[in-house]
């Protein structure tokens, strides 16, 4: 045991001294001398020493000091070549969350702009939610707002990420796997999204390697295995190329490539291909110097090599949403092997390795980055936009899922404009990205001149024109087919919002009532009256405290009693009337599954948390036995109540053949929809058949029962 844990200690000791030269101060301000003056150098120095004095005594769980975590994080940032205010962030990008310095001592420090990054990064405190799944959610959420701020906050974040996929060693296997999986889920496809190649593709594989160990070792060995003949090719490759491109007078660099094995895992199993089959395991990339040169580099290629044309795509003329732009064109080489081409200017290939980054700018004194022609802008507007949309933080880590991943379609507005949308997208889809007041407003959609079901998934290069009303809403079915996270929200926000529009009419309505049995009434309070109330109860506003009680968070009858003390004149003696049911109020009235009362029935209401208003019949057990009078309301229907209404009927009749199309014809001939049928596990002589249907009223549900007993093998027909 004492050998055992002396060797430990000595690989420690091995391996910390092994990092304090890769990753120590000095080595980093050595590289910094490449592009920082030395004033910007010495405050990376100055973060230094704050942040070893804050860490000091805490350990990684790989056994060496804390402080080379962030040291390692602002070497991957000083690679990028970004400025020192960054490389600083990504040193005390910690000291907030895991000591006690507090926000305000690093902005004393070193600046408002550090202390932003620093917060941004950090997460929120845990013991704040309910659960780990709503604090990793809120945290996340946080990130991504402080990323919309300011770029530079994921790019740190980024490069914390992809230091510890490179030091997971320390961590029991299952944490390993959870880790790996955020990273493959979240991390990997956000730096796809902005551009980071580099980045996207070593937390590829390191998240591949620790999620799926036995897949990414038994891939590794495959791949080992096909080298030798495939490298010698690819060598080959080069020099021709090489040699043809120098004949035309063209200047490139043309290098070879292995695909990560996370890449070719992906298009395995998306594509249910073996591993033989993959035919891009090694492509080539040629490097020139302007655009006209790709395309005569594409030429000399295909004049080389047989070109297979249904796999040729030109990002330069339509780049990628994150701004990568390239020639892709796979050929043939010799025995019939596939290999890609990719061909790009030395610009262009600045951006598809560094992305973002390759367009900030850290010369002294700038405070802003650019994004260039990137339409990485535009994504953090977005995100912006789903922030504000979206108050759900869970609902909004799922929409990014949805956003991260968009394989993606080009189709035409009617004025010729290129819109860029996820694989899969609809029409519905295509009305949000073009405006959100458009996806709020359509009701039918052309493509290509005909006319098209709103779910109809768009196609590259097809033109689309949105149809629209005025009166038009969005409808929350469309939330099933919907492909973007831009449209799901702006469907959700518009339903919140109607939703609370109808909770604060309804919840007045419920509170006047309740006001009313107590002899007083809204119009009859004072302004003081109604401050002190809402004071009492916490509420900002009388159309918040109306959208609480319309909502079921608060019970009408108790809030009223907020306002008995009032000296406000008191109207007593006077009953109020029982509230009307319209029937409209959408999502803020619910009708109970438990008894489906419909118009022309007695009934009454229950307040009921989160549902709103639930309408029961009046002698419903279901309600008398849960419910309390505290909570119930009296009602009635309106004289304008239209809509209808859910009704269960039991059917007993003789098991005879041709039972189930006699009673459907009747229900059919009394106008009424039948929306599920429940027959019996059993079946005897007689049968119980319930059938859920539809009907506008008392009248009309009077009218169905009459038609179905008069068929002679029924014997007795109930409302349950």
């Amino acid at each position: 045991m004492e050998l055992t844990s002396g060797i430990n200690r000595l690989q420690t000791r091995i391996r910390t001294s092994r990092i304090s030269r890769e990753f120590g101060i000095d080595t980093l301000a050595e590289h910094l001398e490449g592009y920082l003056p030395e004033p910007a150098i010495a405050r990376v120095r100055a973060a230094y020493e704050f942040g070893e004095r804050q860490h000091r005594g805490q350990f990684r769980k790989t056994g060496e000091p804390y402080i080379y975590h962030p040291l390692a994080v602002a070497r991957i940032l000083a690679e990028m070549r970004l400025d020192a205010t960054t490389l600083i962030a990504a040193i005390l990008h910690d000291v907030i969350e895991d000591t006690d310095a507090a926000r305000e001592e690093v902005a004393k420090r070193f600046g408002k702009e550090v202390a932003d990054l620093v917060d941004g990064v950090s997460k929120l405190d845990k013991a704040q939610f309910h659960s780990r799944e709503q604090a990793t959610a809120e945290s996340f959420r946080k990130l991504m707002l402080a990323m919309t701020r300011d770029i530079r906050v994921i790019l740190v974040k980024l490069a914390d990420r992809l230091h510890n996929m490179r030091t997971l060693e320390g961590m029991t296997a299952k944490k390993r796997a959870s880790i790996a999986r955020e990273t493959l889920e979240i991390y990997a496809p956000i730096a796809r999204r902005l551009g980071i190649n580099s980045m996207r593709q070593e937390l590829e594989e390191l998240g591949f390697k620790n999620m799926y160990p036995r897949r990414y070792e038994v891939l590794r060995r495959a791949s080992q295995s096909v080298t030798g003949d495939r490298r010698s090719l690819l060598r080959e490759i080069e020099e021709t190329l090489s040699r043809a491109l120098a004949a035309e007078g063209i200047g490139a660099i043309v290098k070879g490539r292995r695909k990560n094995l996370y890449s070719i895992y992906r298009k395995m199993r998306e594509k249910h291909r073996r591993f033989l089959d993959v035919f891009d395991l090694y492509g080539v990339r040629v490097i020139v110097d302007a655009v006209d040169e790709c395309y005569r580099g594409l030429g000399i290629v295909h004049h080389r090599y047989r070109p297979i044309t249904e796999q040729f795509n030109d990002f330069i003329a339509n780049p990628k949403l994150n701004g990568y732009q390239s020639l892709h064109t796979t050929v043939m080489a010799r025995g019939g092997i596939k290999f890609e081409v990719q061909i790009r200017t030395r610009e262009m290939d600045q951006i598809a390795e560094s992305g973002i980054a390759a367009h900030w700018q850290y010369k002294l004194g700038e405070k802003a980055g650019k994004l260039g022609n990137l339409d990485a802008e535009e994504w953090l507007a977005h995100l912006a936009e789903m922030h504000e949309g979206e108050r759900d933080s869970l609902r909004f880590v799922d929409n990014l899922r949805m956003d991260l991943f968009p394989d993606e379609v080009y189709v035409f507005t009617p004025k010729g404009k290129i819109m860029r949308l996820a694989k899969g997208a609809t029409c519905v889809d295509f009305a949000y990205a073009v405006h959100t007041e458009l996806g709020d407003r359509c009701v039918a959609a052309r493509v290509e001149g005909h006319l098209v079901p709103l779910n109809s998934q768009l196609e590259s290069g097809q033109t689309v024109e949105i149809i629209t009303a005025k009166h038009a809403r969005p409808n929350a079915a469309w939330l099933h087919f919907l492909k973007t996270a831009k449209a799901r929200t702006g469907v959700r926000n518009f339903l919140k919002n109607q939703r609370e529009d109808k909770a604060q009419r309804l919840g007045e309505r419920l509170l006047d009532k309740s006001l009313g049995d107590l002899g007083l009434s809204l119009r009859r309070l004072s302004r003081s009256d109604i401050d002190r109330g809402l004071a009492e109860m916490g509420e900002p506003s009388l159309p918040a405290l109306y959208a609480a009680i319309g909502l079921g968070r608060r019970l009408a009858p108790l809030v009223a009693r907020h306002f008995l003390a009032s000296d406000a004149p008191v109207a007593k003696g006077r009953r109020a009337k029982p509230l009307a049911v319209e029937g409209t109020e959408g999502l803020v009235v619910e009708f109970a599954k438990c008894c489906h009362p419909v118009p022309g029935d007695a009934i009454h209401g229950q307040a009921s948390l989160g549902r709103g208003l639930v309408v029961h019949r009046f002698g419903c057990a279901y309600s008398t036995r849960k419910g309390s009078s505290a909570d119930r309301v009296e009602l009635t229907w309106a004289d304008n109540v239209t809509g209808e209404y859910d009704v269960e009927l039991r059917v007993t009749a003789s098991n005879k053949r041709g039972l189930l199309a006699t009673l459907t014809a009747k229900f059919a001939d009394a106008d009424c929809n039948i929306q599920n049928i429940v027959f019996p596990e059993s079946s005897g002589a007689l049968i119980t058949i319930r059938f859920l249907i539809d009907v506008r009223d008392r009248h009309h549900l009077a009218n169905v029962i009459r038609r179905l007993r008069r068929i002679n093998a029924v014997e007795r027909v109930e409302r349950s």
